[in-house]
């Protein structure tokens, strides 16, 4: 196995932005994953012993991203090292900003120590500046940070700004939840305009936090919602509305209707938890065991490396919260494998980007989408795991064959048994798959998803001491400040979410895009289907399956269900789409991280994902004509549309790989899409049809194999 040892590397990364190994030799970078590992432990803490009411735990929730995000962004993400060597001009706006934010900071202070007993309100002169100064120093930091971006290993006087600036803002929420019934107010005109100044520089900061650790694509979108909270008078038709006043919408949209709603309950508690439980598993190397285990179990087949990304993929990207930083973990390792036995640059990082995304629709865990849904739906947790079972089958059985007959189709090998570790030894170390099995063992023994997440971490750190990689305290100290530093992209991007999940909910757009789809639907509910689609795969491109699925579902889903689709049904058919939105060209955001890894151009990478990963955009319509397929059906029914919709993504398969058990020419191509088309209505006529043409084609590729071999 000496091929997978050299390559392996370090498979912490989780997110989308390269970090460096911290060696500790720079007392910023000791300090910032000190403060990761605090803000890790903080969570288990509360979530475990200490519950916090719900608003605060939210709003520390975020404030800890922002803070912990503006101070390491410039010292553990090392994307700004080109920036410009430091002058006058930075030091003096960035001290001009600091200032500013500092009077506001002491705005506070001096309201919460004025406040006497039975008072309503702080003295009026106590918070006279606080309003100005905090947008002016926010506003100017965030455009000294654009202009003069700070150089790798320090941290300018205006990140230090955005630091004090979060504490300002958040701070004065905090202290106005009861002080100044901000519950009550907010929305509302009578909400105090401070309270306005301080959501204001809270938006502002999770934009331009979410810019920098995950790219312009959500932050553009966030500002078109922003901006039409304030253009709804002058739209068009259905999307015209009244419009509001700024004091009204900020105050909203940082509330438990907006940044403060389902995205973040959801990122302050199961996903935060779930991506610690990932830091432990590396830190004990029980990560690596799940891809030594899928080399051994798979690496042999022809094109082996291929089918090892499959199967490694999913079982890492479960727990993974973004298709792309899945691809970083497991593709570093198996994209160079698959090069090495045949396979081209496009079509391995292509593959390794089909099915790191599958690892989002995974069960148990599912990218932490499985939660959100919860959350928004109310179905149990549990109910969704079940439902989502026979889907991921389908999906990874059409990569599966997809990777199989491009390898019979271009005869590749297999990986030779001194390029592999031993089965045998995996199988008897079998006991370092307790976590997971732990994990899902807890959650339909009726633990909460909390509760049996905190079993799965503590039992990744006890099953470490079986093996020679022994958590002691200083190890559980590493696997905290790697879960703290790994969670600030999708803490930061939920929060973002929220901020369209907010205009959502006050402008009504949700409700006149479901009357939108309604009448659609009155001409034909496929029509309605395939615009439900688009829409969902057009909102999530570029950005990360929680915040894609969040936004995708307050526009959709409602739409959906107003047109008489069960929920869980169009929950799934818009998570699905929100997910396979990594790998839809032109946005493809996984494609184009395989393709940086396999050296292929990012475009030609992306457009090969997508025929890859093409079952993923039939299942859902599956969804809707087989419910079966989502255990919506007696257990007999369900069974029956498993069969026939494997038997028809193995023809989707051979349609596009050109090949069914023998080379397909365009005509034989046309009739395997045919039959696989036949698979979806879930009636038993059709079904009956697929099954007679893919019977047939394979009894005419049987022949030609041994009419091959004959000669």
């Amino acid at each position: 196995m000496t091929d997978i040892q050299e390559q392996r590397g370090d498979i912490s990364q989780v997110t989308d932005n390269a970090t460096p190994d911290l060696d500790g030799s720079h007392w910023l970078q000791r300090l910032g994953f000190l403060l990761c590992a605090v803000y890790a432990g903080w969570h288990l803490y509360v979530l475990n012993i200490a519950p916090l009411e719900t608003w605060t735990f939210r709003i520390v929730h975020i404030a800890g991203a922002l803070i912990l995000g503006f101070g390491l962004s410039a010292t553990l993400w090392a994307r700004r090292d080109e920036g410009r060597a430091a002058g006058r001009i930075p030091l003096v706006l960035g001290a001009v900003s600091l200032i500013l934010s500092g009077v506001a900071l002491g705005s506070l202070g001096a309201a919460v120590f004025a406040m006497a007993p039975g008072m309503q309100a702080p003295p009026g002169w106590t918070l006279a500046a606080y309003g100005w100064a905090l947008a002016g120093g926010t506003v100017l930091a965030i455009l000294t940070g654009w202009l003069y971006p700070a150089r790798a290993g320090h941290v300018p006087l205006a990140d230090i700004a955005l630091i004090v600036a979060t504490i300002a803002s958040c701070g004065f929420i905090l202290f106005s939840l009861d002080t100044l019934s901000l519950r009550l107010r907010a929305g509302t005109p009578f909400a105090d305009p401070n309270n306005g100044w301080a959501a204001f520089a809270v938006v502002i900061l999770i934009a331009e936090l979410t810019r920098r650790l995950a790219g312009m694509a959500l932050v553009v979108i966030a500002v078109v919602f922003i901006a039409y909270a304030f253009l709804g008078p002058w739209m068009p038709g259905f999307l015209e509305h009244r419009g509001y006043d700024a004091k009204r919408f900020f105050t909203y949209i940082f509330t438990d209707n907006g940044v403060l709603g389902p995205t973040t309950a959801v990122s302050s508690t199961y996903i935060i938890l779930f991506i610690i439980f990932a830091a432990f598993l590396q830190s004990s190397k029980v990560g690596d065991y799940f891809v030594n285990f899928a080399f051994a179990a798979a690496g042999r087949a022809r094109g082996g490396p291929a089918k090892v990304s499959v199967l490694a993929s999913g079982l890492m990207g479960m727990i993974n919260g973004t298709s792309a930083g899945n691809v970083v973990s497991t593709g570093s390792l198996t994209i160079p494998l698959m090069k090495k036995v045949g396979y081209r640059p496009q079509s391995a990082g292509a593959i390794e980007a089909a099915a790191s995304t599958g690892g989002q629709i995974m069960p148990p865990i599912m990218g932490a989408g499985a939660f959100i849904m919860a959350e928004i739906t109310g179905i149990p947790y549990t109910e969704l795991v079940v439902a989502a079972l026979i889907p991921a089958i389908l999906y990874f059985g059409s990569i599966y064959f997809m990777v199989d007959f491009e390898a019979s189709r271009t005869g590749m090998r297999g990986m030779r048994s001194d390029e592999l570790p031993k089965l045998s030894d995996l199988i008897r170390q079998f006991y370092l798959f307790l976590p997971i099995v732990i994990l899902i063992g807890a959650l339909f023994s009726g633990y909460s998803v909390i509760r049996a997440g905190t079993l799965a971490i503590a039992s990744a750190a006890v099953v470490s001491w079986l093996t020679p990689f022994r958590m002691g305290p200083r190890e559980v100290y590493d696997a905290l400040g790697n879960g703290g530093r790994m969670s600030l992209q999708i803490v930061i991007v939920c929060a973002c979410a929220g901020l369209i999940v907010g205009v959502i909910s006050l402008t009504g757009v949700g409700a006149r895009f479901s009357n939108l789809l309604f009448d659609l639907a009155q001409q034909s509910t496929l029509l309605a289907l395939v615009f439900a689609m688009l829409i969902a795969i057009i909102l999530g491109m570029g950005m990360p399956t929680t915040a894609a699925y969040a936004v995708a579902a307050s526009v959709v889903a409602p739409g959906l269900i107003e047109i008489g689709i069960k929920p869980l049904v169009a929950h799934f058919f818009v998570f699905y789409f929100a997910v396979v939105s990594a790998i839809t060209p032109p946005v493809a955001l996984a494609a184009y991280a395989g393709a940086a890894i396999a050296g292929s151009e990012p475009m030609r990478t992306s457009i090969t994902s997508f025929k890859v990963g093409l079952a993923a955009f039939i299942v859902p319509f599956m969804f809707y004509y087989s419910p079966g397929l989502l255990m919506e059906a007696a257990w007999y029914v369900s069974l029956q549309n498993l069969i026939t919709a494997l038997a028809g993504v193995v023809m989707l398969a051979g349609a596009v790989q050109a090949w069914f058990m023998c080379p397909a020419g365009p005509v034989l191509r046309l009739i395997l899409l045919i039959g696989a088309l036949c698979m979806i209505s879930g009636d038993w006529r059709t079904d009956l049809l697929g099954i007679a043409i893919g019977g047939a084609l394979m009894l005419r590729g049987w022949q030609k194999g041994k009419q091959a071999a004959s000669l």
